[in-house]
């Protein structure tokens, strides 16, 4: 088993693997990524695309921890990024969330599984404040550049500002808010369909970016020695800024869906191809859910002690 701690990338994360999964009524509203689905086919292929994906990322030396969800009221557990996420600090944070049914996925059992198996020290539970309408949607409303402690989020009915400066207290990062909607100036769900960082690069749909925030951005990607990849709003709907890179036994690779692999260009695959391996998977029945390869992961990132 590969050992490299890679500050950004995790060689360890956690799935879900679901067994009756349909495409989620309650978060129809906000997703312009999803559509419906035929409830009996879906959950069969939901399944297999999942099954297939672990062993892909096994196969490349990932540590993949895979929890099954037998239920029939979690339509959406197969993004546990959503609901939890875990820090080189040692804390492991859960969150709350928008939609009723959603809240329901939180597991005990892994944040248990965590804590027991990793050096976890600490857990904070947000998720009281969805009682109070006040959400943040865990790795998918926040894009954490682990490197130079930063948090970008787009702010929506999902992603509450002062939430995320206190997760970001608790962490010692900046958080990074700014605006983003689609070309029908419907504002972006959540953050990691609208870019990803990596440990050299980032892959960002600047078009959707409110024309305030630019410089903002663009100023703290050249101060963090990143490379932008810009993507189109049509590579964006296609989920190529639903990414996430990993540390896999030969090096780093970046997840991502084979909808999103086939929407990038040779040139900029070519530029990818610098940083990282592309390593692409086949999820068309998940992603017509609204969600794509990186909400899919949940990474377990490494405590790492000070010196």
């Amino acid at each position: 088993m590969n050992t490299t701690v890679n500050i950004q990338a995790p060689n360890a994360i956690v799935m879900v693997r679901p067994h009756q999964f349909v495409s989620n009524p309650q978060t129809m509203a906000d997703n312009a990524f999803q559509r419906p689905l035929d409830a009996k086919q879906s959950a069969q292929a939901a399944y297999a695309e999942v099954t297939n994906a672990i062993a892909t990322l096994q196969n490349n030396g990932i540590q993949v921890h895979v929890f099954e969800d037998t239920g029939t009221s979690t339509p959406d557990s197969v993004f546990p990024n959503n609901w939890f996420s875990t820090h080189h600090n040692g804390l492991v944070i859960s969150y709350p969330m928008y939609a009723d049914n959603r809240r329901l996925e939180y597991r005990q059992d892994i944040i248990d599984f965590l804590q027991a198996n990793y050096q976890y020290q600490q857990y904070v539970d947000f998720r009281h404040f969805a009682n109070e309408d006040t959400f943040l949607e865990g790795t998918g409303s926040i894009v954490f550049d682990h490197q130079h402690k930063l948090a970008y989020a787009v702010e929506s009915k999902r992603t509450d500002a002062e939430l995320l400066r206190q997760v970001c207290q608790l962490l010692g990062y900046q958080d990074v808010l700014f605006n983003a909607a689609d070309e029908h100036n419907m504002p972006i769900y959540h953050t990691n369909v609208l870019m990803c960082v990596a440990t050299q690069f980032v892959m960002i749909g600047m078009n959707m970016v409110a024309t305030a925030d630019k410089p903002r951005l663009y100023n703290l990607f050249k101060q963090s020695g990143l490379s932008v990849i810009e993507l189109s709003n049509q590579q964006i709907h296609q989920f190529c800024g639903n990414a996430l890179e990993l540390q896999a036994a030969d090096g780093s690779v970046l997840a991502l869906s084979e909808t999103a692999f086939n929407a990038l260009s040779e040139a900029q695959k070519t530029t990818l191809g610098q940083y990282t391996r592309l390593l692409p998977l086949a999820v068309p029945t998940i992603e017509a859910a609204g969600g794509s390869v990186r909400c899919m992961i949940a990474g377990v990132h490494p405590t790492v002690q000070k010196a």
